[in-house]
């Protein structure tokens, strides 16, 4: 099997699980560079990891670079992106600088892997929540067309990084010893609580930057630009993994059991549903899980042709590294690389 030499761009926490599904998914690696801010040595899921400064040239021998900013974060790829792709390697690249760009591919591989035929070296994971809310709409809306979506998030704080994990749990630690909590990552407190607010607020519209994603990210990834969309995201005291409660309208009538048959056999799917026994999908079981979860389907009595649903993925795996590491094997199972 071909071999290729790739590179990871940022070590923070989408970076080191990027290095860490590198192993484990066996993908076929000849040589592995981790680029920072700073050199320095990690150690990450027990291997020691050598962490380089990116300069010129650093990317000419290179395959693959995933680029790993997390949500919101600027400056990587916008100032390194492109010079990759000049430097002959393909640019994978997790952050949103790019996503709505007419030259690059924004792909989930089992929705619409035929994107990346048309990749100019630079290819998008879109926005986490899209990913996760997309992997059980996409067989639906193949099967019945999607006109409206209403979906409301409750994002983990591992989404904004590792310095809001370290802030739950202090706070966590506070509360159970009645001291005083300190907010600093967040506007507010996030233990015992939940923040609508989920990205910045740009202009007057009232929606979030993260709102916004949702619905322009559906539009390209399904190319229909006529589906309506409405989110709320909201940051729940979670470590890890997003749940979304989805309201979706078709076109064409779909039964909760013919969205249960089509979600069954979806790729990277996996139906929960069996609520009267306590099963249905949750964080705390799409943490470090490849599958978005589903279940909690059922007819959405508000409209015709509707369903509700419920889904929960990992943020960090198939929301961000995960999809990553899919796009260049999809990529190799293709030929196109």
């Amino acid at each position: 099997m071909k071999q290729y030499n790739c590179c990871v761009v940022g070590i923070g926490a989408v970076g080191a699980e990027m290095v860490k599904l590198l192993r484990r998914r066996n993908f076929p690696v000849n040589k592995l560079v981790v680029f920072a801010t700073r050199e320095r040595t990690e150690v990450i899921d027990g291997v020691p990891v050598e962490v380089r400064v990116a300069g010129p040239g650093a990317f000419k021998g290179m395959d693959f670079a995933f680029f790993a900013g997390t949500e919101g974060a600027k400056g990587a790829s916008k100032t390194l992106g492109w010079q990759a792709v000049e430097e002959g390697c393909v640019v994978i690249d997790n952050g949103d600088d790019f996503r709505m760009d007419a030259r690059v591919p924004l792909v989930i591989p089992e929705i619409n892997a035929e994107a990346l035929r048309q990749h100019q070296g630079f290819i998008a994971n879109p926005n986490c929540s899209t990913i996760i809310a997309l992997m059980p709409l996409a067989p639906l809306h193949q099967a019945a067309r999607l006109r409206r979506l209403v979906a409301s998030t409750y994002q983990a704080v591992s989404g904004t990084g590792s310095a809001a994990i370290k802030e739950l749990e202090v706070q966590m630690r506070d509360w159970a010893a009645g001291r005083p909590l300190k907010a600093e990552v967040y506007p507010h407190q996030i233990a015992c609580n939940v923040i609508p607010s989920v990205g910045s607020f740009k202009d007057d519209s009232g929606e979030s930057t993260e709102e916004i994603k949702m619905r322009k990210e559906t539009h390209k990834i399904l190319g229909d630009a006529a589906i309506r969309v409405a989110t709320t995201t909201v940051r729940v005291p979670v470590i890890n993994g997003h749940s979304i409660a989805i309201n979706a309208e078709f076109e064409q009538p779909l039964t909760p059991e013919q969205a249960r048959a089509l979600l069954a056999k979806a790729p990277g799917v996996k139906l929960v549903d069996d609520p009267k026994n306590a099963i249905y999908p949750m964080p705390i079981r799409a943490s470090e899980n490849y599958d978005v979860l589903v279940g909690r389907i059922r007819k959405d009595q508000s409209c015709d042709n509707g369903l509700v649903l419920w889904c929960a993925g990992d943020n960090i795996w198939k929301g961000a590294a995960q999809n990553a590491i899919q796009i260049a094997e999809e990529m190799v199972r293709m030929g196109l690389k």
